[in-house]
């Protein structure tokens, strides 16, 4: 995985890529990263339970 910093009107963005050339990167800003940071346990838990290839 690749993390970039971005920036959109202003606002600061991370980007997410599966590689250089991902074509579908999932980008967000600090609002949807304090809301994801407030519910990463259950996260961790839904990724557990549908992907049982997942590794965390």
């Amino acid at each position: 995985m690749l993390i970039e910093r971005a920036e959109f009107k202003g606002r600061p963005l991370l980007v997410i890529k599966s590689d250089e050339n991902d074509k579908f990167p999932f980008s967000f800003g600090l609002a949807k990263a304090k809301k994801v940071l407030a519910c990463i346990d259950e996260i961790k838990k839904f990724v557990a339970e549908n992907d049982k290839s997942a590794d965390i």
